[in-house]
């Protein structure tokens, strides 16, 4: 009978799918997984020919969304966008969590990597990191860091800004970036660690004011951009996202993703639409993936130790 059903495997992963597939979106409609959600999902539907569904659930700085995905039956009908955060930084912060990534789900590629890109209200009298560190200095408590919730990457940057930095800002948490994003353009608060595709566009028309990147060094992304390390030593934050499914996901389905996926990020306008986000798309096997989600989680597991950071 085993024999049998490794026979059948190949077969069966060749007729999938033969209905609609979900796939969830653990931020906002209109944040960078959402986004990459709908341009990976769009390809995967035109190859498939079964419509792919993006479903946003947001809340808990991603982990209501990846909780829900990490529940669903294991038979390859809900992909998760997983990032950073929820996947590896979130099972570190809240004990009580809904789900532990490397029991519950099995990776099946990365789909995209970039840094952070510091921005500012362009009433904030800074120019460069160093004009704003010493602007915060003169002001401390005074300004504002918004981020997408509790423990995402964003807060751990503003953290370990902090922290390098010694200036004083206090944390403004939203149930994602997009929704820091509007209020920063609104005023409401002077700096945020963003996702790229989300800020970019805006610094781009000067609504927001980009001061620089959180990369190791800087990127072909945003031609010309400084990083935060040249001011600040040892500041690097960079973020990833990937696609998981349920664990117990048939291997031949989990193997049919990975090769179609990369498919889709091969494809000359999937492309360019990432570079006009500020995004680099980038693939990987599975076990790759699994392999950068523990050592980003014993990385980021350090930084929270280093910054003594309360997480709500």
């Amino acid at each position: 009978a085993a024999a049998l059903l490794a026979a059948a495997a190949p077969a069966w992963a060749q007729q999938y799918p033969a209905k609609p597939v979900r796939f969830i979106a653990p931020f906002p409609p209109g944040g960078t997984s959402d986004i990459l959600c709908r341009i990976i999902g769009q390809k995967l539907t035109e190859f498939w020919g079964q419509q792919v569904v993006v479903d946003s659930r947001p809340g808990a700085a991603g982990s209501v969304g990846t909780e829900i995905a990490a529940k669903a039956t294991s038979d390859g009908y809900t992909l998760l966008l997983g990032n950073l955060t929820p996947v590896a930084i979130n099972p570190i912060i809240y004990p009580k969590l809904g789900y532990d990534t490397l029991r519950d789900f099995t990776p099946v590629t990365l789909v995209a990597a970039a840094p952070q890109l510091m921005v500012v209200h362009p009433s904030v009298p800074a120019k460069s990191v160093k004009e704003f560190i010493a602007h915060a200095a003169s002001k401390p408590g005074a300004l504002n860091f918004g981020t997408g919730g509790s423990g995402t990457l964003a807060h751990l940057g503003g953290e370990m800004f902090k922290t390098l930095t010694g200036v004083k800002m206090v944390h403004i948490s939203y149930k994602g970036t997009i929704l820091s994003i509007n209020d920063l353009i609104a005023g409401q608060i002077q700096v945020v660690f963003s996702d790229m595709p989300i800020s970019l566009p805006h610094a781009k028309t000067g609504r927001l004011r980009a001061l620089a990147v959180t990369g190791a060094k800087p990127t072909p992304l945003v031609p010309g951009m400084p990083t935060v390390a040249e001011s600040v030593p040892g500041f690097v934050l960079e973020n990833w996202w990937g696609v998981l499914v349920p664990k117990g996901v048939p291997p031949a389905i989990v193997g049919r993703l990975n090769t179609e996926i990369a498919r889709a990020l091969a494809q000359a306008d999937v492309k360019e639409r990432y570079s006009n986000l500020g995004i680099e798309p980038i693939t990987s096997t599975s076990p790759e993936l699994g392999a950068l989600i523990k050592s980003e989680t014993a990385k980021y597991a350090r930084v929270i130790k280093d910054s003594g950071a309360k997480f709500e």
